[in-house]
C-alpha cells in the first residue's frame, strides 16, 4: 500500500524576490530584510531562565547545521541495506555524507546540509537544484540501545521506491520546503515559483526560537534598551511585543500553538501572531484519512484537532497548563500532571470540576503504580508514527469500548488487554460505574455515513444542529453535507452565519454548484467575514459567476479578492493537492486550458494522485479532447501498486469512456474489472446490465443486475432494470416479483404508477 507521509502542510511565502533567483532557485538562507525580527541572541540576556529551558528542547533541535555535537547518527562508515534500499554513512573531515541512490537511479555521495529533529529519531537534509532540501527516508533511531535504538532504519520498512516515485527520498513528498519547513524554522518564507517549480526559501531563525511564538521582537529589544527601572506597563503591546497571550484567552492561546501543531491548509500569508487561527490556516476536519469516526487519531494530526474535541478545551484548559512552553516538556511527570486539576480541591477557574481524588483504585480500578493506573493510558492512548515515535491522543476522552462496533474505532482498554474483546471491557466498566445514560456519540453518526448504512442527510443534520458539539465536529458534518447536494442546502443555509468560523468555512462549498443568484444571496456577506479562511472559501465558491450577478459596488472588490486568492494559490502550488486547488479555481473561472496544464502538472508531481487524474479526464472529455482523456486513463490504470479503490474508479471511468466512444466490448471488460474492485458500488452493475441489454445479451445482463442487487437489495434503479428485463422477455411472474420489491423499497417511486398500469 502506498502511503503519502502525513506531515505539516507548508507555509506559502508571498514576498517578492529576484526573478533570476526564483528561476534558478536558492538554497534556504537567513532573510536579508529584518521585517521587525531581532537577532536571535538578543533575547538571551534578559530572559536567562526561559533561555535555559529552551536550550536543547525539541524547538531548539528543530533544525541545525551538522557538527559532531548536532549529528546523532553513526557516520563512521556504517551501512544500511533493506528491501533493495542501500546507504553508507561516512565523514570526510568535518563534513558528513551519505552514499545512496540518487534521482538518476545511480549511487552517489550526498553531503548532509542540516540535521532535522533529534528524538526519538533524527533525519538529515540534502541540497538539490531549484533551492530544494530533500529529507533522507533512512533516519537515525536516537533512542537508547536498550529501547531498540542506536540504529539506522527506514521510514518505510520493507519498501523500496523507484527514483521517479514521489515517495523516493529525492521526490516531491520528501521535499523539506513544501512538506515541513515552516514549522521547523522561525518566520520561514517558502517563496515558491509555480512557473519554474523552484524555491528561494528564507527564515529569520533557523530553528524554532522565541520569535516563532512571541512574534517579531525588534521593537521589544528597542524598548528594553530605553526602559526606565521600576516603571510598570499596561500591556505587551506597550513594550513592543506582538502577542498579548493574556488578552487572547484560552482558545486564542491554543490557536497560537496550533499554527504548527495542527493538520491544516496554509492560506499563504504566513504566521499571523496574535490573530485567530483561521487568519493564517484552515484546520482539517475529522476526515477518514486522519481520524477514526469517533475523532480518535489515525493519521498524523499534531494535537490541535484532537484537543479541540475535548472537554478540557471547552473548559478553558490551554497547552501551557500541562506543558512548559519553553522546554515543551510536561510540567509534572505521571498522574501528578492531571491532579493539578483533578483533585479534592480543583482550581476555581474550572468550577464544573468534581472535587475528587482520581488517582485511586476506586477510580481507575487498577493496581497503583501499574500502567493501567496511569491517567494517560486510558484517556490519552498513543499511536506510533514514523516507526518509533509514539504520540498521545489529546482528545482526553473517557474510554468507550461500547463504541468499538458502533463507530468502528479503537478501544483504549483492549489496546492493553489484547487478549480481550471490547464487549468484555464495556461490561467491566458497567460493573464498576453502572450503566451510564449517554446521548448518541457523533462517532456513531459519522461511522454510518462512512459505511453508507444510514440516512446521511438526517445523521449529519443532527450533528451540525447540536450546538453543544465541538466546532470541529460540526464542521466535519458541514463538509460532508456539502457533498450531498440540494437536499442539504436548507441545513447549510443555517450554518452560513454560524458562530464558529470553522463551521462557516466548511459549509460554503455546498453552494458552489448553485445558480449565480442563489450563490450571491448566500455568500456575498461572507466576503467581509472577519476570518481570511472564510473569505477565501467564499471567493472560491463565487468564482465563475457573471460579473453582472454581483452588485455594482462589489464588483471591483471581488475582482481584487479573487486576484489575491489566485496569487496565494500559485505561491503554494508546490504539492499535488495544492496544484489541484489552483486547477479547480482556474476551471471554475472559465480558464479551461490553464486548468488542463495545472492538472497535468499535479500528475507530473505525483502520477498516483487520482483526484487530479479524474478532474483532468472529466475536463478534457468535456472539451471534446477524448483522445487525451482516454490516454490519461490508460496511463492511470497501468500504474503498479495503485490502491484498489483509486484503481477501480479509474477503470470504471475508462469503461464508460470507451462505451461512449463506441468501443462497447472493451468497455464491458473494464466494467467487469471495476465491479470486482468496487463491490460496494452497485451503480457499476446497473450500467453493466443496461449495456448488456442494449447488446441483446440478456442472460449476462440479468447476472450483472442480480449481482448488484446482492450488494444493494433496495436499489430502486436495479429493481426497475430487472422489471424491464423480465417484462420485455415475457417473464411476467418475475417482473411482478421485482415490482413488489420496488414497491416496498421505494413506495414513492414515480415509475410505479406506469408499472401498475401495465
Amino acid at each position: 500500500m502506498r502511503l503519502i507521509p502525513s506531515v505539516f502542510l507548508a507555509l506559502c511565502a508571498l514576498l517578492t524576490c529576484n526573478a533570476q533567483a526564483q528561476e534558478a532557485g536558492q538554497l534556504p538562507h537567513l532573510a536579508k530584510e529584518p521585517a521587525g525580527y531581532a537577532d536571535a541572541s538578543s533575547c538571551l540576556g534578559c530572559h536567562a531562565e526561559q533561555a535555559k529551558d529552551w536550550k536543547d528542547s525539541d524547538h531548539d533541535w528543530a533544525m541545525r547545521e551538522p557538527s559532531k555535537d548536532s549529528v546523532l547518527g553513526d557516520f563512521s562508515g556504517r551501512t544500511f541495506d533493506e528491501a533493495g534500499v542501500t546507504a553508507r554513512f561516512f565523514r570526510k573531515g568535518d563534513t558528513f555524507f551519505v552514499n545512496t541512490e540518487g534521482a538518476d537511479g545511480k549511487p552517489a555521495d550526498f553531503e548532509i546540509l542540516y540535521t532535522f529533529g533529534h528524538y526519538p529519531l533524527q533525519q538529515y537534509l540534502v541540497a538539490f537544484p531549484g533551492g530544494r532540501l530533500q529529507a533522507l527516508t533512512i533516519a537515525w533511531d536516537s533512542r537508547p540501545k536498550a529501547a531498540g535504538g542506536q540504529r539506522w532504519f527506514s521510514l518505510y520498512p520493507g519498501q523500496r521506491f523507484a527514483p521517479n516515485d514521489p515517495l523516493h527520498w529525492t521526490g516531491r513528498y520528501q521535499n523539506w520546503n513544501a512538506m515541513c519547513a515552516d514549522c521547523h524554522s522561525t518566520n520561514l518564507l517558502k517563496q515558491y515559483n509555480d512557473k519554474q517549480d523552484s524555491f528561494a526559501t528564507t527564515w529569520h531563525e533557523q530553528n524554532v526560537g522565541c520569535q516563532a511564538c512571541h512574534g517579531p521582537s525588534q521593537a521589544h529589544v528597542d524598548w528594553a534598551k530605553q526602559t526606565q527601572p521600576g516603571k510598570t506597563y499596561a500591556s505587551p503591546k506597550e513594550i513592543g511585543l506582538a502577542v498579548d497571550f493574556k488578552a487572547l484567552g484560552s482558545k486564542g492561546l491554543v490557536e497560537q500553538c496550533a499554527y504548527c501543531h495542527s493538520r491544516r491548509q496554509s492560506l499563504g500569508v504566513g504566521q499571523q501572531h496574535g490573530h485567530a487561527q483561521l487568519d493564517a490556516t484552515l484546520p482539517a476536519t475529522l476526515r477518514p484519512d486522519l481520524y477514526h469516526a469517533d475523532g480518535q487519531i489515525d493519521g498524523e494530526v499534531y494535537v490541535y484537532g484532537s484537543f479541540s474535541q475535548s472537554k478540557m478545551f471547552a473548559a478553558g484548559v490551554t497547552c501551557t497548563d500541562c506543558h512548559n512552553p519553553h522546554s515543551t516538556q510536561v510540567k509534572i511527570e505521571g498522574n501528578g500532571l492531571c491532579q493539578q486539576c483533578h483533585n479534592p480541591n480543583p482550581p476555581q477557574r474550572f468550577p464544573s470540576l468534581q472535587a475528587k481524588n482520581y488517582d485511586t483504585p476506586e477510580h481507575h480500578h487498577h493496581q497503583a503504580g501499574t500502567p493501567g493506573a496511569q491517567c494517560v493510558n486510558c484517556h490519552m492512548p498513543a499511536k506510533t508514527y514514523m516507526v518509533v515515535d509514539p504520540r498521545r491522543d489529546h482528545s482526553l476522552r473517557i474510554p468507550r469500548p461500547d463504541l468499538a462496533d458502533k463507530a468502528g474505532s479503537p478501544d483504549a482498554c483492549t489496546t492493553c488487554h489484547q487478549d480481550k474483546q471490547p464487549a468484555w471491557a464495556a461490561k467491566a466498566i458497567e460493573g464498576w460505574f453502572g450503566q451510564p445514560q449517554r446521548p448518541p456519540h457523533y462517532g456513531e453518526a459519522f461511522h454510518q455515513v462512512r459505511q453508507g448504512t444510514g440516512d446521511s442527510l438526517a445523521l449529519l443534520t443532527g450533528v451540525i444542529q447540536d450546538l453543544g458539539k465541538p466546532a470541529i465536529v460540526r464542521a466535519t458534518a458541514a463538509e460532508q453535507l456539502a457533498n450531498l447536494g440540494a437536499p442539504a442546502l436548507p441545513t447549510l443555509r443555517k450554518a452560513i452565519p454560524d458562530e464558529s468560523p470553522l463551521v462557516r468555512a466548511y459549509a460554503i462549498s455546498g453552494f458552489a454548484g448553485e445558480p449565480p443568484v442563489e450563490r450571491v444571496k448566500q455568500l456575498l456577506p461572507l466576503l467581509d467575514d472577519p476570518d481570511l479562511a472564510v473569505r477565501d472559501e467564499a471567493v472560491r465558491a463565487l468564482t465563475g459567476i457573471p460579473s453582472l450577478a454581483l452588485p455594482e459596488e462589489r464588483r471591483a472588490g471581488f475582482k481584487a479578492q479573487k486576484a489575491d486568492y489566485e496569487r496565494r494559490l500559485r505561491s503554494n502550488a508546490d504539492l499535488p493537492g495544492n496544484r489541484l486547488n489552483l486547477a479547480v479555481f482556474l476551471e471554475r473561472d472559465g480558464r479551461q486550458m490553464e486548468a488542463l496544464d495545472e492538472y497535468r502538472q499535479a500528475l507530473k508531481f505525483d502520477p498516483y494522485f487520482s483526484p487530479a487524474r479524474i478532474n483532468l479526464v472529466t475536463l478534457a472529455n468535456g472539451m471534446l479532447r477524448q483522445d487525451e482523456a482516454e490516454q490519461v486513463l490508460r496511463e492511470g490504470v497501468a500504474l503498479p501498486n495503485m490502491p484498489v479503490g483509486d484503481h477501480g474508479n479509474l477503470v470504471y471511468m475508462l469503461s464508460l469512456l470507451l462505451v461512449e466512444r463506441g468501443q462497447a466490448d472493451e468497455g464491458l471488460k473494464w466494467m467487469d474489472i471495476a465491479a470486482q474492485e468496487l463491490p460496494q458500488n452497485s451503480r457499476i452493475r446497473y450500467n453493466q446490465g443496461l449495456l448488456l441489454l442494449q447488446l441483446q445479451r440478456h442472460a449476462e445482463a440479468q447476472a450483472a443486475l442480480e449481482a448488484g442487487l446482492e450488494q444493494s437489495p433496495d436499489d430502486a434503479d436495479l429493481l426497475y432494470a430487472l422489471i424491464y428485463l423480465h417484462g420485455t422477455s415475457g417473464q411476467r411472474e418475475q417482473a411482478q416479483r421485482y415490482t413488489r420489491r420496488l414497491e416496498k423499497a421505494a413506495p414513492n417511486d414515480p415509475r410505479l404508477v406506469q408499472l401498475k398500469g401495465q
